[in-house]
């Protein structure tokens, strides 16, 4: 067989082909030599590939060398050894292997793509409704046999219900996805459980994006069934269960914009405040290491609410009251109702917030201190109580005034002595930190998680000291405090330190106020015409009742309002109430809001108020 270049000499036509077929050659080699992109020779290769087809046609043999004709190899330049030949098989094994393991995973790939295109497919024909989405929206349009009781109440979670099928309602706390499964926290008033959702058959991918999709603070209906995880949930009321999803339903989505995170709102304090003094509103605007300002909270209370710690407090509030009423109750007292739109000024003060009533003067009051007078001691029901509201007109901007809030009153006729009514309240106060005690720990110790405080310390037996005892133990403090003169909120706080050290309590009462400090109804004291028969009741050193025995003769009372310089004229009806008999009498007016703040260790009454009204705030 010849050569193409024996071919070429026998035949032109040869030899022009051979030529083309060489520089094409050369030019693919030099091309791969300078690593050019395929794109680029190419075609010369198809090129080429198709002169050699011709060549072939024309001279019946491949454009080449004959294989005889290669010059055989030496011994000392076989192909490989033994050794050699094993490797390269080793070698061709591997690769092999490694081929067929890509061949087996390009094929599994293809498989789950498949199946997942088909699984979609299927998902997008399907109506998933049932299973998760938004729910209509709740118009009492029916209602199910089963009614509420179709739900459970998120602090009832216990792992002694595991397996159990649940449906919860609650507030989104957070979401997080987590791979193909999402992690929800539901919130309930104080309590918290974890929910959790995988892709599966049941669990349509589109149903975990949803979750994770709802904007938090939403409401949600959450079914499935309650498990118990190898370990507590940190961060869940409930740690030792959690919800395995079945069923996800937002009952009404948050579309506005949170003013602030949640998390942000349960930080524990940074630091503790004083609870006395000037309240600075820009100030309290904001807040430092990714806290909320007091403020910022009060502009959207409705959030702030929601916080455990607030949650706690108003519970602690509400508890507040409802012993309050028990233990009256308890005693022979009834609960009255009292006006709050009066002719002339309660107390005969001037702090009032004055209207017009049809073209007359009037103005909101400022106690019941009159009429529950009126009915006790005038009435003839000699034991009454009342819990309302009360307004003062006064520009204090400090940590412990509101121009509204809520008074728990009392008065009660007194047979010889106000001793009576002091061991009343001894007992009323008493019943109530034991109640406190007794039925809202979990609340006191949601409050002490955010607002860290000490327990209050109180007796059995209520401590009562005088007036004059008080000021003379501020004095051996080296307190400047005369025995005639008015207590200042710095002394009785110091006094209150004083009177833990020394009785270990933080709960007392202190009597015998001078005269000319006290209301005018205020009956004198008839051993010394410069004190009275008035009392304070102390909570950590911060006065949260006032009360004192009543005068119940007209003539004094008149006596004592001019004294006042209140024009008799505008009490006439108080005065006159006194004229047809009435029994002796005292009682006191107490500020619920300031109860809590005191017992909690609250630096500010705003915490303790669900709505507070001050002189720069009259909103939400």
């Amino acid at each position: 067989m010849s050569t193409p270049e024996a071919a070429a000499a026998a035949d032109p036509a040869i030899a022009e082909l051979t030529d083309q077929i060489a520089k094409l050659g050369v030019s693919i080699a030099e091309a791969k030599q300078a690593k050019k992109p395929k794109e680029e020779w190419d075609p010369l290769l198809k090129e080429m590939l198709a002169l050699k087809v011709e060549y072939k046609a024309k001279t019946g043999q491949e454009y080449g060398p004959n294989k005889e004709e290669k010059k055989p190899k030496g011994n000392d330049s076989q192909e490989a050894s033994d050794k050699n030949k094993e490797k390269r098989a080793k070698k061709a094994a591997e690769k092999a292997a490694k081929e067929e393991k890509k061949r087996k995973q390009r094929e599994e790939r293809e498989r789950i793509q498949r199946e997942k295109l088909e699984k979609l497919k299927s998902a997008a024909n399907e109506d998933w409704s049932h299973v998760f989405g938004d729910a209509p929206m709740i118009q009492s349009a029916t209602k199910s046999e089963e009614g509420v009781n179709r739900w459970t109440r998120i602090e009832a979670l216990s792992k002694e219900m595991e397996g159990k099928k649940v449906l919860v309602r609650g507030f989104l706390h957070t979401a997080r996805g987590v791979g193909k499964g999402a992690f929800v926290l539901i919130r309930s008033s104080l309590y918290t459980v974890q929910c959790v959702a995988f892709e599966s058959k049941d669990i349509p991918s589109a149903m975990i994006k949803y979750m994770n999709g709802v904007p938090v603070e939403s409401i949600v209906d959450v079914y499935g069934t309650l498990t118990v995880p190898a370990n507590p949930v940190e961060g869940a009321t409930q740690s030792e269960v959690e919800v395995q999803v079945e069923k996800f339903h937002c009952v009404h989505k948050a579309t506005a914009a949170m003013p602030f995170q949640m998390e942000d709102a349960c930080r524990p304090d940074l630091v503790k405040e004083t609870d006395v003094g000037a309240y600075d509103h820009e100030a309290n605007a904001s807040a430092e290491g990714g806290r909320v300002g007091q403020e910022t909270r009060l502009d959207h209370r409705w959030i702030d609410l929601r916080t455990p710690a607030n949650q706690s407090i108003f519970r602690v509030q509400s508890m507040v009251c409802t012993l309050f009423r028990e233990y009256l109750l308890s005693q022979n007292f009834m609960e009255i109702h009292t006006p709050k739109l009066l002719s002339g000024a309660s107390e005969g003060g001037a702090d009032v917030f004055t209207l017009d009533y049809f073209g007359k003067p009037a103005c909101l009051s400022m106690s019941p201190q009159l009429h529950k007078q009126m009915a006790a001691a005038c009435g003839g029901f000699e034991r009454v109580f009342e819990i309302g509201p009360v307004f003062r007109a006064e520009n204090s901007n400090t940590r412990r005034h509101l121009c509204e809030f809520t008074g728990l009153d009392l008065e009660m006729a007194i047979v010889e002595h106000y001793d009576e009514v002091l061991d009343v309240l001894g007992d009323l106060f008493v019943y109530i930190f034991d109640g406190l005690t007794e039925k809202c720990g979990q609340e006191i110790q949601r409050v002490k998680e955010q607002h860290g405080f000490e327990d209050l310390k109180y007796l059995k037996k209520t401590l009562k000291i005088d007036y004059a005892t008080g000021c003379k133990l501020l004095r051996e403090a080296g307190v400047d405090q005369g025995d005639y003169d008015d207590l200042s909120t710095e002394n009785e706080k110091k006094l209150g330190d004083i009177v833990r050290e020394k009785y270990d309590t933080d709960f007392f009462i202190m009597d015998k106020y001078p005269l000319d400090v006290r209301p005018f109804y205020t009956m004198p004291d008839p051993n010394n015409p410069k004190l009275s028969n008035s009392y304070d009741v102390f909570i950590r050193g911060q006065e949260i009742l006032s009360g004192a025995q009543r005068v119940h003769e007209p003539e004094l009372i008149e006596e004592r309002a001019r004294a006042w310089g209140i024009e008799v004229e505008t009490i006439a009806s108080y005065v006159d109430s006194f004229r047809n008999g009435a029994l002796p009498h005292g009682g006191g007016g107490i500020g619920l809001e300031r109860v809590v703040m005191l017992y909690l260790g609250l630096p500010n009454i705003r915490k303790s108020s669900m709505f507070p009204r001050d002189p720069r705030r009259i909103s939400p």
